[in-house]
């Protein structure tokens, strides 16, 4: 099922006074109040099927608009057309009451998502296996952990399959186990044809479950496209405050390259060598290499840490570290320093296409002071010669043992 938001906009009323809003009652009585406008000129399309991710920092309106798409916020202006069966996960509970048991609160629920008592009957004994709460399904709502109630609220949200699946952080209160379960009925949900809307911080979550996503801020969408570009954009803002630069570039591939930082240190060039140091653009699984990243210096800087990642074709980081972490910072670097990191590591990586990020900060990360951070700022491949075959992303090379007994 489709979504469309238009003009969508949320304003709440400020009033000077505790007897502003009563005087405002009065017959002909001027206004009182002022608009705070929390979101405002939201305009996208969901196509039936698609799943997008929704983020921005803290207070940038994406509960809000949540709520205003599951009906349960009225909007100030502008309009959402969606229909079908709209299942949402938006606050820890799901309203469950305190005093009732897991048992009775599916029950009212339910009802209230719009289940018929028949039908909850019947879905109940898989709405608990789901959860895996044990006897707690029958103790008050009160006794339970956070995660116990995420547990019986998904459990009871996702019972029947939804035209719309809407999640929010309520999520990632959950255990890892309960997590990677949920996730893959959100997969299978996805392969069935339901639209996702999905809010959260956690970067893995919205590269791999989400065709798009879109970036709040200050109440406005900033930025809309895929997950990747989206996320580094995201992770640039987070240190905007540095008077940095943001950029992003499109790239022959189709992806985009995103740069940031205050320029006071830059890499030059960053190159994958072989044991002969020579370049390359292609490595076997587990050769010997080394990355080469060279360093410009702007200005003088008290403290230089070199990070690097490497991502895998889908954007996630498969390993990253850097030098606050190696005990290895430079310490009063003069302006106009010319640097060069070797870093060698094998290749211990399964078959595709990887890209390197870099980033050059003061300490362990770059919101204290983001000098550059720079996505893609290199990509390169690797090929299976001479390994047994295997699939992922990583070369772990194993010993199987096998006794007939």
């Amino acid at each position: 099922m489709a979504i469309t938001v238009s003009g969508l906009g949320k304003a709440y009323r400020q009033y000077r006074s505790r007897w502003g809003q009563l005087a405002e009652w009065l017959p002909f009585a001027a206004p009182r109040h002022t608009l705070k406008w929390v979101l405002r000129e939201i305009n996208f399309h969901v196509e039936p099927g698609e799943a997008v991710g929704i983020i921005g920092i803290n207070g940038a309106g994406k509960s809000t608009l949540l709520k205003m798409i599951t009906g349960t916020v009225a909007a100030t202006e502008g309009t959402i057309a969606l229909q079908g069966r709209v299942a949402a996960m938006l606050e820890l509970g799901m309203g469950f009451h305190p005093d009732f048991t897991g048992r009775q609160n599916v029950y009212m629920a339910g009802q209230l998502i719009g289940l018929e008592r028949s039908e909850i009957t019947r879905l109940l004994p898989e709405i608990e296996a789901f959860a895996e709460i044990g006897e707690y399904i029958d103790q008050p709502v009160r006794v339970y952990s956070s995660g116990m109630q995420v547990r019986l609220a998904f459990s009871l949200a996702t019972a029947v399959r939804p035209d719309v699946l809407i999640v929010d952080e309520a999520l990632s209160v959950g255990d890892a186990y309960f997590q990677h379960k949920s996730f893959d009925r959100i997969r299978s949900f996805r392969q069935a044809g339901t639209t996702l809307l999905l809010v959260s911080h956690d970067k893995q979550a919205i590269q791999s479950l989400c065709d798009r996503a879109l970036l709040l801020n200050e109440g406005k969408l900033a930025l809309e496209g895929k997950p990747e570009a989206v996320m580094d954009y995201y992770n640039a803002l987070l240190a905007d405050w540095q008077n940095q630069s943001i950029s992003q570039e499109q790239l022959d591939d189709g992806r985009t390259r995103t740069v940031s930082g205050t320029k006071e240190a830059e890499v030059t060039d960053v190159a994958l060598l072989d044991e002969a140091g020579l370049r390359i653009e292609v490595a076997r699984v587990g050769q010997r290499v080394t990355l080469r990243v060279e360093v410009r210096t702007h200005a003088a800087i008290e403290e230089l840490v070199l990070g690097y990642g490497i991502k895998d074709r889908l954007g996630q980081v498969v390993y990253g570290t850097n030098t606050y972490h190696t005990r290895q910072i430079l310490r009063e670097v003069p302006a106009g320093s010319s640097l060069r990191f070797d870093i060698r590591f094998p290749a211990r990586l399964g078959p595709g296409s990887y890209a390197v990020q870099t980033a050059l900060v003061s300490s362990d990360t770059h919101l204290d002071n983001n000098y550059e951070w720079h996505d893609l700022a290199m990509t390169f491949n690797v090929v299976n010669i001479d390994r047994p075959y295997f699939t992922g992303t990583a070369w772990i090379e194993p010993e199987i043992f096998i006794e007939r007994l």
